[in-house]
């Protein structure tokens, strides 16, 4: 099998190499500009011209995309396909795979762009009849991040939630119900959530940057999945959005570990409150927060922020991670406050 794959790939760069070289009709050429943010997904779109019915997974029309140099001599192969058999390159390994939503889309998805992807892409197309190539140019950008979005859900557990409730509970957590343009932009940024979630238009949502079969299949591609609009008296979590903070939220110091009342005395004592779930991640998202101590928060949960990613530590993504809703009589953990700025 992996014999063949090998052949399939080298017969694929020669008849890619060589087609033009028989007297054919060059191909047309269609230049396109992209913006992406740094983190996000994009699409680089590409389409075969002609109309054939055949898809690409199940004929014989090869497709190509190159990332171009200056120096031909250097451009980069980013992914080769031919019928079944497709492959990935370099650092677009595992990150790229084409859209397919039908029998004419070539578009290359990209996943966790970042500034080493800005440049020229070239997608060619080859069915021995109609063949296309399409240019396409990819500006990769950041947009300045004036809040967090961050899937919640109370001690009653998940999907405990109607819609009322849920604008309560992220109040509660000094934040708001997330909008779907807030929400877009957090799965851009690498938000993937398995819990749909109430947004402030009444629809239910959640992001999916990693597809799997639990989280709507693992043959579709990235998105926010939508379950529409639902009765507001069903149950969900919610996607709230925070600002950024105008005190700051610190790890208190104490001697030994707390009970939930006593944590929260003890930043009374402070002269501070116990810091609430949405300032937790404000804190972590907008200001790097980090700290591997797992501590009480206004809602009776235990989390921890984690910017930088290390053993013991969140050792695979930078994230608030979530200890659970301990019983509050538990002497087990500190406490994070939360002090207004005077």
């Amino acid at each position: 099998m992996t014999s063949l794959l090998c052949i399939t790939i080298i017969s694929l760069s020669l008849a890619a190499a060589s087609a033009y070289s028989l007297g054919m009709t060059p191909p047309s050429t269609l230049s396109v500009k992209v913006f992406a943010d740094v983190g996000a997904n994009v699409t680089l779109p590409c389409r075969l011209q002609s109309k054939d019915t055949t898809s690409f997974g199940q004929s014989g029309i090869r497709v190509k995309w190159t990332k171009l140099e200056s120096d031909e001599s250097l451009n980069e192969d980013v992914l080769l396909s031919m019928g079944f058999h497709k492959k990935t390159y370099g650092s677009f390994e595992d990150r790229v795979y084409l859209q397919e939503h039908d029998n004419e889309d070539a578009s290359l998805v990209m996943t966790e762009v970042s500034v080493d992807d800005m440049g020229r892409y070239r997608c060619e197309i080859i069915n021995g009849m109609d063949d296309t190539i399409q240019e396409i140019l990819l500006e990769v950008g950041s947009v300045p991040m004036d809040g967090v979005v961050f899937p919640y859900f109370p001690s009653e557990g998940r999907y405990s939630l109607n819609f009322t409730e849920a604008i309560q509970a992220c109040l509660d957590q000094d934040a708001m119900v997330a909008t779907f343009d807030q929400l877009f932009e957090a799965w851009k940024g690498g938000l993937d959530w398995c819990n749909a979630g109430w947004l402030n238009d009444g629809t239910v949502q959640y992001p999916i940057n990693k597809p799997r079969d639990p989280c709507g299949g693992s043959n579709n591609g990235p998105g926010v999945r939508s379950y529409g609009h639902r009765d507001k008296v069903n149950r969900f979590d919610v996607f709230c959005y925070a600002t950024a903070l105008t005190g700051h939220v610190y790890w208190l110091v104490q001697p030994d570990s707390l009970t939930f009342d006593e944590a929260v005395q003890a930043c009374e004592d402070d002269g501070a409150e116990i810091a609430k779930v949405g300032q937790m991640y404000s804190a972590w998202k907008l200001e790097g927060y980090d700290r591997c101590d797992a501590g009480w928060l206004a809602d009776g949960s235990v989390r921890y922020p984690i910017s930088r990613p290390r053993k013991n530590c969140s050792p695979t993504e930078a994230a608030v991670r979530f200890v659970g809703f301990p019983d509050r009589l538990q002497k087990s953990y500190g406490v994070y406050c939360y002090k207004d700025e005077q």
